[in-house]
């Protein structure tokens, strides 16, 4: 039906009726759920085994819902406004069950121009589930109306990767992190939430009158950490990278300086924090509607990688994956199509480092590429391209070709998809935290997570490897 077409109080006579049938589902219970906030456990989980019942029981007032849905749209129809309503419940509705609701007019009062409708729901087993009556005020003027088209609605999981990251934690020992100029609000606190859940022991490196404002402004208690007073930002940055390197801090932190000021001090030959492999940085990205986390590089430092490049990078985020708990993580590198086409270098390059690491120049991961980001993330798209692949539709990390492209995919999935980023740069002596002004406080909280879990995973392999 594309149009609701009214009963006004004279049209509706006494024994008109009107029904509808419908079954509960799952994605019914929970926009139930979302929509009121009505979060009882008996709606979402099965009831205890002490009762020994098995079935998830609805919420009593989605049944109850039906019958407005009837008022509005069948009997009276447009126009129609609730007065009073009164149930009583006789049995629950359970996941999978179908009802019939069914109204009937029993009263009409001409004073108030409302009428009174019986109201009855039976389940498929023909068990009364609740019984009452509603009351409405019914429209006076003949409307017929186009029926308005509901958008669809697609439910996607609650961000949780970033909660078990940080719930990892919990038995770790704090790290000292060095927070280079934090002079901001969301920099300054997210150190301290850091350390007040047991993440970090921040050192705070910047003007000291600055911090020391920002914190009264923002009601920030930081009496108990330690500050570095230098007099502007590159000094902070200068001042972090050297208490990272003689052992002081196990870890850096961006505060409200620019990524390329912080990275000039990490990246110097002689006085930085380089090492053997080339410097990185991977986006952990918590996406709503991928089943899994999902890591992509690099897309924040360097800016058209070559071959030999690329090989580091995935070696870091290979390295970052498995600190994360994915043993095999599987790496598709990405390109703008599945195929290898000379004329797009990004595809030779895939092909090449497959190859690496099927001679054990890339270890660790599970490689296949080149793939178009369609074919890497969705395994219906690959089964329709007929790619056969370990990795196709199950990517747990993407190597982009470059960083505009990995830039680009990071922020539409931020902004686009309801996604949540972490980040942290890798390949050097010690885990670096870069962070945005736009970062969540739970984004900021997982980028510090990130760097513990890394860190500690270092300490273990130099225990180990110690005599």
């Amino acid at each position: 039906m594309t149009t609701i077409e009214n009963k006004t109080f004279d049209e509706i006579a006494l024994g008109q009726s009107a029904h509808l049938q419908r079954t509960l589902t799952t994605d019914d219970i929970l926009l139930f759920g979302i929509m009121s906030g009505d979060a009882n456990p008996t709606h979402f989980y099965p009831v205890d085994e002490a009762s020994r019942q098995y079935r998830v029981v609805g919420h009593g007032m989605w049944g109850a819902s039906l019958i407005s849905a009837l008022l509005g749209n069948d009997l009276p129809g447009a126009g129609t406004v609730y007065k009073s309503q009164n149930l009583e419940f006789a049995t629950t509705v359970a996941l999978g069950d179908s009802l019939t609701v069914t109204i009937t007019a029993i009263d009409k009062n001409a004073v108030d121009k409302t009428v009174t409708f019986d109201c009855k729901a039976v389940n498929q087993n023909g068990l009364t589930v609740f019984t009452g009556t509603a009351r409405v005020y019914a429209p006076l003027e003949k409307q017929c109306r186009e029926r308005v088209a509901l958008p669809e609605m697609k439910l996607s999981r609650g961000h949780h990767a970033f909660e078990d990251l940080i719930g990892r934690c919990k038995e770790l020992k704090p790290i000292s992190m060095a927070v280079a100029h934090p002079c901001d609000e969301p920099s300054l606190r997210g150190s301290v939430e850091a350390a007040e859940r047991g993440l970090i022991e921040p050192i705070l490196i910047g003007p000291r009158p600055k911090i020391e404002r920002v914190a009264g402004d923002c009601r920030l208690d930081i009496s108990r950490y330690r500050i570095v007073d230098v007099e502007h930002s590159h000094e902070a940055a200068a001042r972090g990278v050297a208490l990272c390197r003689s052992g002081e801090a196990e870890a850096l932190m961006k505060g409200s300086l620019h990524t390329d000021e912080l990275m000039h001090e990490v990246a110097a030959r002689d006085t930085g924090l380089r090492t053997s492999r080339r410097i990185s940085h991977v986006f952990i990205m918590d996406v709503p509607s991928y089943p899994r986390m999902l890591l992509i590089t690099d897309a924040a430092i360097n800016i058209y990688p070559t071959l030999e490049d690329k090989a580091d990078i995935l070696q870091n985020a290979i390295d970052l994956a498995q600190v994360l708990g994915i043993a095999a993580p599987r790496v598709a590198i990405l390109s703008a199509v599945e195929t290898i086409y000379p004329k797009i270098a990004s595809t030779i390059e895939a092909a090449a480092l497959c190859k690496m690491a099927d001679r054990g120049q890339i270890t660790g991961g599970i490689l296949d590429g080149p793939l178009a980001f369609d074919n890497a993330i969705s395994e219906e798209a690959a089964r329709i391209k007929r790619i056969v692949s370990p990795v196709a539709g199950k990517a747990d990390i993407l190597l982009v070709p470059d960083l505009e492209a990995g830039n680009m995919l990071a922020k539409q999935l931020a902004y686009l998809a309801d996604a949540e980023a972490a980040g942290i740069v890798l390949g050097t002596r010690v885990p670096v935290v870069l962070t945005s002004r736009a970062d969540s406080a739970k984004a900021r909280l997982a980028s510090c997570a990130i760097a513990v879990l890394f860190a500690h995973r270092r300490d273990a392999i130099l225990q180990v490897a110690s005599p």
